[in-house]
């Protein structure tokens, strides 16, 4: 879960380096480096920290003059965040150096060696071992050895690459770790993600596993692991360059929560036409979504979040079984698929290790495989039989808020379509629906108008210790995302319960002062709910209630209340969350947190 860049051209690397790293520092941000080719020397910065460390250190690079370079910001996994093991990382000689984003599984193996071939490490890096690996098959062919190391590593890897012996030639590889690289004026680019090259180009090629690049300052070289040269089609960026900057906000979290009601109205408005659901990309026919018996949705984090919500709602709405699978578990129980199963894998970034086996096992298995994804041309959105993206523009702050929204829209559109098909929905359902779907944007509007008394509400708890959420059906899935996003970027421990469990066990954990949020929006489970939050306010707990508007009932039971508006009952996830991810940010802002980068934390998980 790391960041690189690179560049070759007619301009300073360093500043260039810096930028695109700056862009990139969400995904990991406890060290960051930059190593610079002059044409005769080629210079190295590092250092642990947030990339302004480095910046101060390099004077914003001037200290590190040459037009090649590669750059690299750290997200820790063998070896803790200090100057040595921070990226990049020389050969003996220093005469390779090396950024990587990705685990070299065989490593210590590989490692060892190379030792009893009278190689030294400095590092407790897996990536040193790439760099002394092409030393020892460097023949004068940086091609060469690069292919020979290929077949050699086990693992993920994107990598940067500079040899001495080749001043005017940067190199670039990959495999199961995103890169794309780019034409800019009077140069080359490479980086890990789209919003470290907008300010350079908007044409990018989006690198295939087991491809390597080389580049000039003029050109650009595209090879196979055989050596082979190979053609690629460029593709082109639409982002608003604006759209990866803050804007003016504190943190990008704050300024995405914001973006949401445009996110959910540009993933669902494409999809309906004259009052009925189109999902082009879907490739399926009704009789295919007939002939689907079972439904497995396959994801991590917040994304499996929206999956738990979307099961409510496929079996309830279209009456399909579904199954919802923690990426990181569903390869190690032996999932039982057929050709018959639809097999919807949910990632942001589009990169997500774990997501991204279990799409490759499912498919293995002769499952149809559909992606949801943010991130145009990732690795899911190229590997999936299908994929439907969400239009959320580029999401930077680590903890998700509008993509997690735009999740949910693109799956209540399959849920209904899935009801179409199987004929679980009539019209006029689908009309009623519809309109309900529409006013969702305004709707959220209105909630995030609400800050101020989310805010104020927040600032009482920014000493809490435990905070518990509870919920039932598809409130229980509200509470998951709600814990959540109040634990990773507040640090205060909080965990979700089915609401239904607090008496096999939790409850014994409620005592004087205690918060519990407990989010009552589907009518049918009010009173069932409203029980569990009176057993624990009679134990002392302080009890912040989400409910509908005109609920009053619940005031009775609750210390203190927020009102959503009235909705569809399988779209209140859409609403609810959104007080919910503002308690969490004004709790953490409160307490003095890194809200955009909370610590231990990445945004593109591409390690399992």
């Amino acid at each position: 879960m790391c960041g690189i860049v690179g560049y070759i051209g007619n301009r300073q690397a360093a500043p260039i380096l810096l930028d695109g790293l700056s862009k990139l520092e969400y995904r990991g941000y406890d060290s960051a480096g930059i190593a610079v080719y002059n044409g005769s020397e080629i210079g190295m910065e590092k250092a642990k920290g947030r990339l302004k460390v480095l910046s101060e250190l390099t004077h914003d690079g001037a200290t590190l003059p040459g037009t090649m370079g590669i750059g690299h910001t750290r997200w820790a996994t063998h070896g803790s965040p200090s100057d040595t093991n921070a990226h990049p990382h020389f050969n003996q000689n220093q005469s390779i150096v090396v950024v990587h984003n990705g685990i070299i599984e065989n490593y210590l193996k590989l490692k060892k060696r190379l030792e009893r071939k009278g190689y030294n490490f400095v590092s407790e890096t897996d990536t040193e071992v790439i760099a002394h690996l092409l030393d020892y098959y460097y023949d004068g062919n940086p091609l060469r050895a690069v292919t020979k190391i290929m077949h050699r590593m086990e693992g993920s890897y994107a990598l940067g690459l500079i040899f001495k012996d080749h001043p005017d030639e940067l190199y670039a590889v990959r495999k199961d770790s995103p890169l794309i690289v780019g034409r800019t004026d009077g140069g080359s680019i490479i980086a890990s993600d789209v919003p470290a090259v907008l300010k350079y180009t908007r044409d990018v090629y989006f690198i295939e596993n087991e491809e390597i690049v080389r580049l000039k300052e003029d050109s650009m070289e595209f090879f196979t692991v055989d050596e082979e040269p190979i053609e690629k089609e460029s593709v082109r960026i639409e982002w608003d360059v604006n759209a990866a900057e803050k804007g003016g906000y504190e943190h990008f979290m704050l300024k995405e929560m914001n973006e949401q009601p445009k996110a959910v109205t540009d993933t669902f408005s494409p999809r309906i036409k004259n009052d009925q659901i189109v999902i082009e990309e879907l490739g399926m026919s009704d009789e295919d979504m007939q002939r689907i018996d079972k439904i497995m949705i396959v994801a991590c984090g917040s994304a499996y979040h929206t999956g738990v919500t979307s099961k409510y709602i496929f079996e309830d709405l279209a009456r399909i079984p579904v199954e919802v699978d923690l990426a990181s578990e569903f390869r190690y129980r032996r999932p039982i698929l057929s050709d018959r199963t639809l097999v919807i894998v949910i990632s942001q970034s589009g990169e997500t290790a774990d997501t991204l086996a279990a799409l490759r096992e499912s498919k293995k298995q002769g499952a149809r495989v559909l992606g949801i994804v943010n991130v145009v041309g990732s690795s899911i959105a190229r590997e999936a039989d299908n994929v439907m993206y969400t239009w959320a523009g580029p999401e930077i702050a680590v903890a998700t808020t509008k993509a997690y929204s735009a999740q949910l829209i693109a799956l209540y559109l399959l849920a209904m379509k899935f009801a179409c098909a199987r004929g679980q929905m009539g019209e006029e359902l689908l009309r009623e629906m519809l309109s309900d779907l529409r006013a969702l944007p305004s709707q959220i509007e209105m909630l995030l108008n609400n800050k101020g008394k989310i805010q104020r509400f927040a600032n009482r708890y920014l000493a809490a210790r435990d905070v518990f959420f509870i919920g039932r059906g598809v409130d229980y899935a509200i509470s998951l995302e709600g814990s959540l996003k109040l634990k990773e970027i507040s640090y205060i421990h909080s965990e979700a319960y089915a609401a239904g469990e607090l008496k096999h066990g939790t409850i014994s954990l409620i005592e004087e002062g205690t918060l519990v949020a407990a989010v009552l929006t589907q009518k049918e489970l009010y009173k069932k709910t409203l029980s569990n939050m009176v057993e624990v306010s009679t134990r002392g707990a302080f009890v912040l209630a989400v409910t509908n508007e005109g609920n009053t009932e619940v005031e009775r039971a609750a210390d203190y209340v927020i009102y959503i508006p009235e909705t569809n009952k399988y779209f209140t996830n859409s609403l609810a969350i959104i007080p919910l991810q503002l308690f969490g940010y004004y709790i953490a802002v409160g307490r003095g947190c890194d809200v955009d980068k909370p610590r231990n934390l990445a945004k593109s998980v591409t390690v399992e």
